[in-house]
């Protein structure tokens, strides 16, 4: 069976790009040019991904995954023709997996789609936090794929909780970003380095918002990242 493309685009051209080679591809398509609707048709049909334009008509991309995310656990790959860093940000804290900035390649899209489609079922054994040890800061439920800090549950994105769950592994190793992508993404090659920079920042602003003073993930510039070892 087919995986099933949503794609949510008002721009009849870059639609038609994108559908031509995601059914070349193999991929099912179906074509919503406003967002109004999207909810009720995310409950009557098996939609695998949805490629979501920021810029819609009626309604913001972002404001749409923020009705959708909380009942549906879809992949989004985030449509922008802005360059600026807090609307990609933004897209990714609110539950998006990708984004792309118009113009893109629509070859290059469908690379992504592929990529998160294959992420979905498959995590590489180190990204899973079960093992991850406990302590008075930190605290993970794997089954719920939950971590817990300072005793407060964390609202994490997929790709937070594996990229923390990778982090709580080792406290105090230095992890490329190339090594987090390799862990945290089953596809690192059709992500971007700047990804794991944009997440990172994510799980920093709420890590920070329970306890401002502290600073569990340290930057190792040039480098990458660590989880202080004090955590």
């Amino acid at each position: 069976m087919k995986a099933s493309i949503l794609i949510i685009e008002d721009e009849p051209a870059i639609v038609d790009a994108m559908q031509y080679v995601l059914e070349e591809e193999g991929f099912a398509t179906i074509v919503r040019s406003t967002g109004s609707e999207v909810p009720m048709l995310l409950e009557r049909e098996d939609i695998s991904l949805i490629v979501l334009d920021i810029g819609l008509p009626d309604i913001s991309g972002l404001e749409l995954i923020k009705l959708i995310r909380p009942r549906f656990d879809v992949p989004v790959i985030f449509l922008t023709a802005r360059s600026s860093e807090i609307d990609r940000v933004l897209g990714l804290e609110l539950g998006g997996d990708d984004y792309v900035v118009k113009p893109f390649s629509p070859r290059e899209l469908a690379a992504r789609v592929k990529a998160i489609l294959r992420r979905t079922g498959q995590r590489h054994q180190e990204t899973q936090p079960a093992a991850a040890p406990s302590s008075a800061i930190w605290r993970v439920d794997a089954d719920r794929r939950q971590i817990f800090y300072h005793g407060v549950g964390l609202e994490l994105s997929r790709y937070e909780y594996n990229l923390l769950g990778v982090l709580l592994h080792s406290p105090g190793r230095v992890f490329t970003r190339e090594h987090l992508m390799r862990l945290a993404w089953e596809e690192p090659d059709a992500s971007m380095e700047r990804t794991v920079d944009a997440h990172i920042k994510n799980i920093r602003a709420k890590l920070k918002a329970i306890a401002p003073d502290d600073e569990a993930i340290v930057t190792h510039r040039g480098v990458g990242y660590a989880l202080h070892e004090r955590s």
